[in-house]
């Protein structure tokens, strides 16, 4: 198991991390024994980072139960604060407590704040007094490293960045990725403050691997060295030395063995020009199904009237060369799940984005068909019972 340092700590962590969310279940539950069998395995083999959530169906207990048994002092554990739950600052010592008691201990060395995609949702956890709430927590020893987890745009993801004196933040970063959510850009922002940025979605929860099209798989098969999809995805995200852990949901031991190899093998910066190409012709292969040819820059923003332009582009896109859920949750988590939606409904078409954009889009028509697809009946019910949670 290759280990890279906290810029922060320089505490060891593996670049492999145990993502918590995908265990098999059982029933109504988690199959503990076949969960435990697999973390068994990773944590012998090196993995001491452990990523769940609050609101992931029974994995904080799951995990608890098996790390109460022996292994607590080998695992560094991750888990987040649901703030979209939160009214008042008790909330979250509520919420926190439970924490600990599912997860059988008394610290937590990384947590996040779950979801954190715009700097008005952490002004509202200020005014309740967050900051006082997590400095006391790493007073007492309760929580070692804040952070948060983020989805959303680039130029939001930096925004939070440079709110608050973060210990660290999670991303979704791949290959498809890499100019979307925070993208490249925010991943080396983060990285020029000395922040460690967690991955997640490193293969697009599997469809990087099983739901490649035809000519994408053949050009990974053809290519040399031999590697599966999933080898070739991993070492892309790993050759950026920005990247301290890379989560993968494994709930299969062929899985936890595949990637423990690999993430014993990749070194930063070790892909070679060949092996970039290969990227180069299997993204092509994948984007001749998008529906607009945004780069994701970033040069149409600000938009005046609050559109976030490039993620409501890159979630429209992601319906077609991904999947129909893969598309609208992206779009749904990004740009409605926010204190101030980001929607392309917002769009009063008063051009202003076009002058400069440097691929010329009929930025104002491609958001009608923005709305057309991604505003339609699912997202709609969808965003009357986030409304009516009071999740937003």
């Amino acid at each position: 198991m290759l280990y890279r340092k906290n810029p922060k700590t320089g505490e060891n962590l593996s670049i492999l991390g145990f993502g918590c969310m995908r265990f098999t279940r059982k029933a109504t539950g988690i199959d503990q024994d076949k969960a435990e069998e697999e973390m068994r395995a990773a944590v012998e083999a090196g993995v001491n980072y452990f990523d769940t959530a609050y609101i992931y169906p029974g994995s904080e207990e799951c995990v608890g139960k098996f790390l109460a048994k022996g292994y607590r002092d080998r695992v560094k554990i991750a888990t987040k604060l649901p703030h979209y739950y939160i009214k008042k600052i008790e909330d979250a010592e509520r919420y926190f407590s439970e924490q600990l008691r599912r997860l059988k201990t008394d610290h937590i060395e990384y947590y996040l704040i779950h979801m954190l995609n715009d700097v008005s949702n952490w002004q509202r956890l200020r005014e309740m007094g967050i900051e006082e709430w997590i400095a006391d927590k790493k007073a007492s020893g309760q929580i070692l490293n804040i952070g948060f987890s983020f989805h959303g745009g680039t130029e939001p993801f930096m925004r939070v960045i440079d709110s608050y004196d973060w210990d660290f933040c999670q991303i979704q970063f791949n290959y498809l990725d890499e100019h979307s959510q925070a993208g490249i850009r925010g991943l080396t922002y983060a990285g020029s403050k000395g922040i460690p940025v967690i991955i997640m979605e490193p293969l697009r929860g599997g469809r990087l691997v099983h739901s490649l099209p035809k000519e994408a798989r053949r050009i990974f098969e053809q290519a040399q060295p031999k590697r599966s999809p999933a080898d070739w995805a991993l070492r892309w995200i790993w050759n950026h030395p920005e990247v301290t852990v890379v989560l993968s949901g494994m709930n299969d031991m062929a899985q936890v063995e595949e990637n423990v190899r690999i993430a014993s093998e990749a070194e930063a910066n070790s892909l070679t020009e060949e092996d970039m190409e290969v990227f180069g012709r299997v993204t092509d292969s994948i984007n001749r199904h998008m529906k607009v040819p945004c780069t994701g820059c970033g040069y149409c923003m600000p938009c005046p009237h609050g559109v976030d332009i490039p993620t409501c582009f890159a979630a429209y896109n992601t319906r077609y060369t991904d999947s129909f859920y893969s598309g609208m949750k992206s779009y749904f988590m990004c740009t409605t799940l926010r204190a101030e939606h980001t929607n392309a409904s917002r769009c009063i078409e008063c051009g202003a984005c076009e002058k400069h954009c440097p691929q010329a889009i009929a930025i104002r028509k491609e958001l009608k068909q923005v709305v057309r697809h991604m505003e339609n009946p699912v997202y709609k019910v969808a965003r009357f019972i986030a409304r009516h949670k009071g999740d937003y």
